[in-house]
C-alpha cells in the first residue's frame, strides 16, 4: 500500500517532468516539514503529498448516486482491489541463504504452481471493473466496464501463452529448477531470460499493459470518448480504493516482469551475487529486487505520458491478429527446440 501511495506520486512527478512543469511541491507536514532546509526539500520532492491525497479522500463527502445498483456499487471497489493485493503472497522478493548454504526465498507462499496461481487471481480484478460498470446504471461506465472484459479476454491468452516457454525451459530435462517462481528466477542466475527469449518478454509486457488498463490500453477510462469510464460515477473513499488497484496492479506486474525476465534478486548478467549469506544478504537481494520494480513502475509512467492512446479497433487488432499469433509461434519454436535438445 505504501508503494501504491508513491507510485501515484512518481505519476504526478513524472509526468510534470515530462511536461515541463514542477509538480506536488507544496504539501508539508507539522513538525517535519518544518524544519529548516530538510523539511523544504522533502516538501520540494513532494514526499508529503501522498498523506495528504489519502486524507482527503478518506474524508471527503461520500455522494452515492439515486440510480445505482447499491450493494454491488460499493462491492466493485473491493473486488477491484483485492486480487492485486492477494498476488502478493506467491512472490519471491529476495532470497535467504541458511548456514547449510542452502538457498531459501523471501516469500509468504513458495507454491510450486506460483504463477498458475497469479494467473488465476490477477484476472478476477476485471470483475471489480465490470461490477463497477454494470452496478453504476449509466451509459458511460457500462460501455467502459464491456471494453475492459473484452480488452482481458484478448490479452490474458497472448500474455498464457507467452510465458509457457519460459517454464518449458525452467522446467526441461536435465534442468535443476521446477516451475516455481523462485525457480525461474534460480534459473537466470548466469543469464537472464529476457536477453534469450526477448519476444517471450516483449508479448508479455504488452499484454500486462493491456490488463492493467495502462494507457495506450485504458479503454476502459478512456476520458476523452467516456468522461471517467467505469469509475464515472464513483467518488470519495470508493475512487480511491480504485485509483489504489490501479497502481497495486501495475506494481504486481512490473514484480512479475522482473521475476520472469530480469533475473529477480540477481544482480546483473554475466556477474555473480555480491549479496552475502545471512540476514544482510536477505536485506540486500529484497532490497535490488525492488530497485528493478522501481525501475519498471517508471517505464509503466513513462510510457503513459509518451503515446497516444490507441482506438479499440487497433487494440483488438493487436491483440488477436498480431500479439496471439506470435506468442503461439514462439510457443511452437521453443517446443521444437526442446524436443531437438532433448534428442540430441
Amino acid at each position: 500500500m505504501g508503494m501504491c501511495a508513491y507510485a501515484v506520486l512518481a505519476e504526478r512527478k513524472i509526468c510534470s517532468y515530462i511536461q515541463g512543469r514542477v509538480g506536488p511541491n507544496r504539501t508539508r507536514l507539522p513538525l517535519i516539514g518544518d524544519v529548516p532546509i530538510l523539511g523544504d526539500f522533502l516538501t520540494g520532492l513532494g514526499l508529503f503529498q501522498p498523506a495528504a491525497d489519502g486524507l482527503k479522500f478518506l474524508f471527503k463527502e461520500e455522494i452515492t448516486p439515486g440510480h445505482v445498483k447499491l450493494g454491488y456499487y460499493y462491492l466493485a471497489p473491493i473486488i477491484a482491489l483485492t486480487p492485486a493485493l492477494t498476488t502478493m503472497v506467491v512472490l519471491p522478493f529476495g532470497r535467504y541463504i541458511d548456514d547449510a548454504g542452502v538457498v531459501h526465498p523471501l516469500a509468504l507462499a513458495n507454491l510450486d504452481v506460483g504463477f498458475l496461481f497469479i494467473l488465476a487471481i490477477s484476472s478476477l480484478g476485471v470483475y471489480g471493473i465490470v461490477l463497477a460498470g454494470w452496478a453504476s446504471n449509466s451509459k458511460y461506465p457500462f460501455l467502459g466496464a464491456i471494453r475492459s472484459s473484452a480488452q482481458m479476454i484478448s490479452y490474458e491468452l497472448a500474455l498464457g501463452v507467452s510465458i509457457l516457454p519460459v517454464f518449458m525451459w525452467a522446467a526441461a530435462p536435465g534442468s535443476d529448477y521446477g516451475m516455481s517462481l523462485f525457480g525461474v528466477v534460480q534459473s537466470q542466475e548466469t543469464l537472464w531470460l529476457i536477453i534469450w527469449q526477448p519476444l517471450s518478454a516483449l508479448i508479455f509486457l504488452v499484454a500486462i499493459f493491456a490488463e492493467t488498463n495502462r494507457l495506450p490500453f485504458d479503454m476502459a477510462e478512456s476520458e476523452t470518448d467516456l468522461v471517467g469510464g467505469f469509475h464515472t460515477e464513483y467518488g470519495a473513499f470508493k475512487f480511491g480504493i480504485f485509483f489504489v488497484a490501479e497502481y497495486a496492479h501495475i506494481i504486481m506486474g512490473s514484480a512479475i516482469f522482473v521475476l520472469l525476465f530480469v533475473g529477480g534478486w540477481h544482480f546483473l548478467p554475466g556477474l555473480p551475487d555480491p549479496w552475502p549469506a545471512g540476514i544482510t544478504g536477505a536485506i540486500l537481494s529484497a532490497l535490488w529486487f525492488l530497485a528493478k520494480v522501481g525501475v519498471m513502475v517508471f517505464f509503466f509512467i513513462w510510457i503513459r505520458w509518451t503515446l497516444p492512446r490507441f482506438r479499440y479497433d487497433q487494440v483488438m487488432t493487436l491483440g488477436w491478429k498480431i500479439l496471439l499469433p506470435l506468442a503461439v509461434g514462439n510457443l511452437v519454436f521453443n517446443t521444437l527446440l526442446i524436443a531437438l535438445i532433448d534428442v540430441l
